[in-house]
């Protein structure tokens, strides 16, 4: 009966303040789409400056194909390779294309003939991104060319296919990270703010003197977040129909696993709220440990790329192994058979963390 009234009284207060209302949905819905659309790898209309020192049909073949794919848009011609330096310098071109001259001549002689490819490198992502779009047109271009020669000659093709993401878009990463990422700070910073805010009003310690016990407090001061943020990934499962993510396994089988990824969260909620004396503690705490976090995770970059100290300490962060998780279920279409190695990540690292957020707890008095 007194768990049930403090779970009553929780959810009340929840439903009465309409600024964590408006976070909750924002992180989960408005966030989403801002990012998805903002946070995009693909790129388009990339300004390209071409000097072509040849002017032959297969030169202009070449740009053609540079631009009919959408990635570039031709941004100008120019005369010469001087005239390129304040193109790139003023931000006219991020890219500049130079074709020799004798192109054509040396193509259909089946001579080598070198291209030259300016990117500019200030932003590291856009270069990196470019130089793979040049590249893939490039290669495209001489692969058509060669057709174009009737003489018999071996070769090697290679299909390619990519399974799971066939159109290569980042819209479905990047949907599917910032909900993972909305269920950690959901789940870190509101049980960390509920508990603060009756620490700074006193009402905590007027509990603690009722026949209230501190389990059943301590419970009434995480299962709402839990439940909480279980409703609000509905909304979020809408923007996943919106941005055409597929759904290809078990959404039970992730709302299950969404739980146990959320146990986690609310317990180091708990953790930074047994640490702080104000609200501003508690906030700047919460984003200290998010931060860490959410880098460690893959969302921001590949775990791959990590240096292998970084790797492994990355095992630690419960959202990573959510995020694969989720990924799993979405894109792969996989079940528990492939996932519990990190549902079972997750148990270790909540089970520790609740524990301990659980013992920190009854000293709050």
């Amino acid at each position: 009966m007194r768990l049930r009234s403090l779970l009553h009284k929780e959810l009340i207060q929840f439903f009465r303040d309409p600024v964590v209302l408006f976070l909750i949905f924002w992180l989960y819905t408005i966030e989403v789409v801002i990012c998805a659309y903002a946070l995009g790898m693909e790129m388009r209309d990339l300004p390209l400056a071409v000097v072509d020192a040849d002017g032959s049909p297969a030169s202009r073949r070449l740009v053609d194909d540079f631009i009919a794919g959408g990635n570039f848009r031709l941004a100008a011609h120019l005369r010469d390779v001087a005239a390129a330096k304040p193109y790139l310098e003023r931000g006219k071109a991020q890219a500049v294309l130079i074709i020799p001259v004798d192109f054509e001549r040396e193509l259909y002689r089946g001579g080598g003939q070198a291209l030259q490819f300016l990117v500019d490198g200030s932003n590291a992502n856009t270069a990196a991104v470019a130089r793979g779009y040049a590249l893939q047109t490039v290669e495209a271009f001489r692969m058509r060319q060669g057709t174009l020669d009737e003489r018999p000659r071996a070769t090697v093709t290679a299909q390619l296919r990519t399974w799971y993401n066939p159109d290569q878009t980042n819209v479905n990463f990047t949907v599917l990270a910032m909900i993972a990422l909305a269920g950690l700070m959901t789940g870190v910073v509101h049980p960390a703010a509920s508990i603060v805010r009756e620490k700074e009003v006193g009402t905590i310690e007027q509990l603690m003197v009722t026949p209230i016990r501190r389990g059943e407090l301590f419970i009434a001061k995480t299962v709402p977040t839990l439940l909480i943020g279980l409703v609000a990934v509905l909304p979020s499962l809408a923007l996943v129909g919106w941005f055409g993510v597929p759904v290809r396994g078990s959404l039970p089988l992730f709302l299950a696993l969404t739980a146990l990824f959320l146990f986690s969260a609310i317990a180091l909620g708990v953790l930074v709220a047994a640490v702080s004396r104000t609200l501003q503690q508690a906030l700047l705490l919460a984003f200290f440990g998010l931060f860490p976090l959410m880098f460690l995770s893959g969302t921001v970059v590949p775990v791959e790329n990590m240096p292998p100290l970084l790797q492994r300490l990355s095992l630690a962060s419960p959202l990573r192994h959510y995020l694969e998780i989720t990924l799993g279920i979405f894109l792969k279409g996989v079940g528990m058979e492939i996932l519990w190695p990190h549902a079972l990540a997750l148990v270790a690292i909540g089970m520790p963390l609740y524990l301990g957020a659980w013992l920190i707890f009854r000293r709050l008095s």
